[in-house]
């Protein structure tokens, strides 16, 4: 097995990745590995700690008080390096390989429906300012960083300032136009356009919202 180049890597990245690989690790295991101090080791246990990239527990010794020992948490798994969209668009070429544009059609129209299912209940009873107002916090817990406002009687703007599967939808538009019959799904009578796209070189995602005339 190559061993980790520490040259390459600050103390904070050591520890991390030392724990990634060696499992649950002491203070002094960290210092002996390191080469440094357990002072200086625990000064930065303390700072993983309080950003929540590590938590730790207690061990009982055959002899002696409990040893702490640290690993990592759920959280940590942002601080590695991820493929995810490199995945997702490899299973999607496969699925087209094999179904073509029709088989990458129900894949997101799939995801669309299911989306609605998971969500419209949450809408159920809301006027439309609070719909908007949902729709922004729904896109927020899946990493669009999404604000709106106001603009007149039954008119909004939904902006996103980052697009989690931007690499996805460069590829397959199907994804945006997904998203659309999901917003305009979710928000009932509503007519909604988007002016501008991250995927296609917008520097955001933005939405013109807009309450449907009952006669319409």
């Amino acid at each position: 097995m190559t061993p980790i180049d520490q040259s390459k890597l600050s103390t904070r990245q050591y520890i991390m990745q030392l724990l990634k690989t060696k499992g649950e690790l002491s203070i002094k295991d960290l210092s002996e590995a390191l080469g440094i101090t357990v002072m200086a080791v625990s000064r930065h246990i303390q700072s993983l700690e309080r950003d929540n990239h590590i938590t730790s527990k207690k061990i009982r010794q055959s002899m002696g008080r409990p040893t702490a020992v640290y690993c990592l948490t759920d959280h940590s798994r942002g601080f590695f390096p991820v493929k995810y969209q490199t995945f997702s668009l490899e299973l999607l070429e496969e699925i087209e390989d094999h179904f073509g544009e029709v088989g990458i059609e129900q894949v997101f129209e799939g995801r669309k429906n299911k989306m609605v299912k998971l969500y419209d209940s949450h809408m159920q009873g809301q006027d439309f300012a609070d719909r908007v107002s949902n729709l922004a916090n729904i896109q927020n817990e899946n990493g669009y960083m999404a604000e709106w406002e106001q603009i007149n009687e039954g008119e909004f703007v939904l902006q996103e300032h980052n697009c989690p599967i931007e690499q996805v939808a460069t590829k397959y538009q199907q994804a945006c136009g997904c998203e659309l019959e999901l917003f305009e799904s979710l928000l009932g009578n509503a007519e909604v356009k988007r002016t501008e796209c991250l995927a296609d070189g917008g520097q955001r995602c933005t939405y013109q919202i807009k309450k449907r005339d009952k006669n319409n």
